[in-house]
């Protein structure tokens, strides 16, 4: 297929889910009216791999999924359907877990500097030798080293032994190596090889080289000059050297590929102009749609709330900052050191680095074409922070501004990971004001996006990248986009919540505060949501946030507490009947945030995607609960029962969001010219205008969408409330209604809170 795609759905595949199987799944998708399916990475992962971004091997489809054979029956089940095909890229990174499924990793284990594929990945030779963090803390550790097969053992995992040392004693092989096996802890402060944020098993690969892009891109490019990929989904951009080089060095060996970046803009940052990209994968799109969608009334309470609940800090830039810091000083120590040796004339030069990367307000910059200004005002902060370093400082900036100098370009490559690791994966753990705003891409500081600002967002994808992805879930997601249009009701009812959440706070107390708010938001956003997976989710983000237990260091007391705590709540029947009806409360006011979030996406300006199982209500949390098994044969059931223009009733599996979903992209598919075209506010005035959101696409396609229905129907509902249509009829695709002129808000919302108006 040529061209960029209508819309897209994401699929993970892995064994359980393999090319047969979407294969499958595909004729569902091309009902549904998706152009496009988009795979997760399809390159042999490690074994037993649930995701694929764990690569070592880029010459062949994964075996797991059914290796080539398996990849090519796929690719022709989707051309027999007339479906596009975009396969997810990893570019940055390999797994390195298992030394012997990975052979460049292998050959550089044996061979040390000498071997051809130690330029493939990015090692600092200065220490002499390859850092392996993977000995556990038990005191018998060199016991469990045997040499077995003339391969180094440590409990099942294989080790090359290098040429003449064969048959010595384990103590004296491990000396010999181009390698040191040693403790895991030791990995934050002093691994020498580059990795994928703070994950020792992913090791960065160089593909800023051309041989080395050729040998990592040469399968996936043979599928898209024989047809079988249309686009490809290009992973952390930000882990490489030289992301503009990369995108300049890809769109020349697959010309007329669509293409787009898992680039995370930060509020009011642009994606570089001369990126040869279509765009993002949506996260900046999935901030404006969440945004529109919250009450800024509410800001004020819910932040009176969280501190007097949790007496916790409320200035999110400063607890940001911070947790940037101890990540640049912790997790990411290596990185950190490995940058200050680079500048070994510099007195406090780890202390000034690691300050100047916590200033940053966005992921990185892309000196010498783009993010001076990002530089300079995190230089700034930084000397305004720590005045003592100031020299330092400026050493750092003036290194930094090199552009292409090693220290510019790993300063860069690292700013993105203590982003990722400080915000991301611990402040959005510790910060729970909204737990709707906490999301990739996100600032949980920022609160509501007014109307206008969505409309000149919209305006300016739409004249500057078109055919960008948008999205509302992905595996990446912290929540799925259901369980956020639920918790924004929040904000429309602060009081009510105050006063249920207090209670309940003081009948089953948790370890801390802070925990406790994030379970009570989380049990309301995912309700139904069962102990086990509560449970599960309590766990990791505890131990994300830090503060009392982490992945590194589980303090069993708190976590035994956390237990009690998720008992005592599935326990006591009273409380859960409570929870059951404050979710009735507010469940109305959700699924119609739900469906406005939902159309607004499909029909904005860009390319939607559909995360696997979304087209219904699904109410996931953070992985792996978001890569749950999806039941396609009841999507497939319920999306044949669907009439064209009789929308289902709202109920609790979301017939009517499949209704919605299905009717916007088959109107895509019919009317594909108007979402090329423009995008135009349509107006609306009176009582509850501000209730409404509307737009139209092309001339041809009119989105009308409610707001705040919680805070609507408080109003009394919408009155004389009335959109001014363009000239001519207008049917909506979803009810059958006709409309023209100005109409009653109340007229075109009368069956469900959005409508897809057509042109005659």
């Amino acid at each position: 297929m040529s061209g960029p795609p209508r819309s897209t759905y994401r699929l993970q595949l892995h064994a359980g889910f393999d090319f047969a199987t979407a294969g499958d799944v595909a004729g569902y998708l091309a009902d549904l009216g998706v152009s496009h399916v988009y795979t997760s990475p399809l390159l042999q992962a490690a074994a037993g791999s649930t995701h694929g971004y764990d690569v070592v091997d880029h010459r062949h489809a994964n075996s797991e999924l059914g290796g080539e054979l398996g990849r090519q029956a796929f690719a022709e089940r989707l051309r027999d359907l007339r479906l596009g095909c975009v396969v997810d890229l990893v570019p940055n990174h390999m797994s390195v877990a298992t030394p012997a499924e990975n052979r460049w990793w292998w050959d550089v284990l044996a061979r040390g500097r000498a071997s051809v594929y130690a330029g493939h990945f990015d090692i600092d030779w200065s220490r002499g030798r390859l850092l392996l963090p993977v000995l556990d803390d038990a005191d018998d550790e060199h016991d469990r080293l045997r040499v077995i097969d003339g391969q180094l053992d440590y409990c099942g995992k294989r080790f090359p032994i290098a040429a003449g040392t064969s048959g010595g004693p384990p103590a004296v092989v491990h000396a010999r190596q181009h390698y040191e096996l040693a403790s895991w802890r030791r990995a934050s402060g002093e691994l020498n090889y580059r990795r994928f944020f703070d994950v020792t098993e992913l090791a960065g690969i160089r593909v800023e080289h051309a041989a080395v892009f050729a040998e990592t891109h040469g399968e996936v490019l043979r599928w898209i000059a024989d047809g079988d990929v249309d686009g490809l989904r290009i992973d952390h951009p930000d882990g490489l050297a030289d992301p503009r080089g990369y995108l300049d060095r890809l769109a020349q060996a697959a010309p007329g590929a669509w293409i787009v970046v898992e680039k995370i803009l930060h509020p009011g940052e642009d994606l570089p102009g001369a990126w040869a990209c279509a765009g993002t994968t949506g996260y900046d799109a999935l901030r404006e749609l969440t945004g529109v969608l919250l009450d800024p009334a509410g800001e004020a309470p819910l932040t009176r709330l969280y501190a007097d609940l949790t007496g916790a800090e409320t200035d999110y830039a400063e607890l940001a900052h911070d947790l940037k810091l101890k990540t640049a000083q912790s997790n990411l120590a290596a990185e950190t050191h490995r940058l200050a040796r680079l500048l070994p004339a510099v007195p406090n030069a780890a202390d000034a680095v690691a300050e100047v990367m916590a200033c940053f307000a966005v992921y990185r910059s892309y000196l010498p074409d783009s993010g001076q200004d990002q530089l300079a005002a995190a230089v700034q902060d930084a000397a305004r922070r720590r005045p003592g370093l100031a020299a330092a400082i400026e050493e750092v900036d003036v290194a930094a501004r090199a552009g292409q100098g090693e220290f510019a370009v790993r300063l860069q490559q690292t700013t993105g990971m203590v982003m990722a690791k400080g915000v991301e994966d611990t402040a959005f753990y510790r910060y729970h004001r909204l737990l709707a705003l906490n999301e990739v891409g996100g600032d949980p500081g920022q609160f509501a996006v007014s109307v206008p600002e969505f409309h000149i967002a919209c305006r300016a994808r739409q004249h500057d990248r078109p055919h960008a992805m948008t999205t509302l879930s992905t595996h990446d997601t912290k929540r799925n986009e259901d369980v956020r249009a639920r918790l924004l009701v929040l904000a429309e009812l602060p009081d009510t919540w105050a006063a249920a959440v207090r209670d309940w706070s003081v009948r089953r107390p948790a370890p801390d505060q802070q925990l406790g708010y994030l379970a009570w938001q989380t049990l309301v956003g995912a309700w139904p949501l069962g102990a086990g997976r509560a449970s599960e989710y309590l766990h990791k983000a505890a131990r994300e946030a830090e503060q009392f237990t982490s992945w590194a260091d589980q303090d069993r007391g708190y976590e035994a507490a956390l237990d009690d705590f998720v008992a005592g709540v599935y326990g006591d029947e009273a409380l859960l009947g409570e929870i059951a009806g404050f979710v009735d409360l507010i469940s109305a006011a959700g699924w119609s945030n739900s469906l406005s979030q939902k159309l607004m996406q499909l029909t904005m300006p860009g390319v939607p995607d559909i995360y696997q199982g979304s087209e219904l209500w699904d109410l996931s949390l953070v992985d792996p609960d978001n890569r749950r098994p999806v039941d396609f044969a009841l999507r497939r059931s319920l999306l044949a029962e669907l009439a064209a223009d009789a929308a289902p009733p709202i109920d609790d599996v979301g017939r009517v969001k499949l209704h919605v979903v299905a009717q916007a992209l088959r109107l895509r598919a019919d009317c594909p010219a108007a979402f090329v075209g423009s995008y135009e506010p349509v107006n609306a005035a009176g009582a509850s205008a501000g209730h409404l959101l509307a737009f139209a696409r092309g001339g041809e396609a009119i989105t009308v969408a409610t707001r705040l229905l919680a805070g609507l129907e408080q109003a009394g509902g919408w009155r004389d409330t009335i959109v001014s249509l363009p000239p001519g009829e207008w049917t909506d695709r979803l009810c059958g209604s006709v409309h023209s002129g100005d109409t009653a808000a109340g007229d075109v919302l009368a069956r469900l809170p959005v409508a897809l108006l057509v042109r005659g």
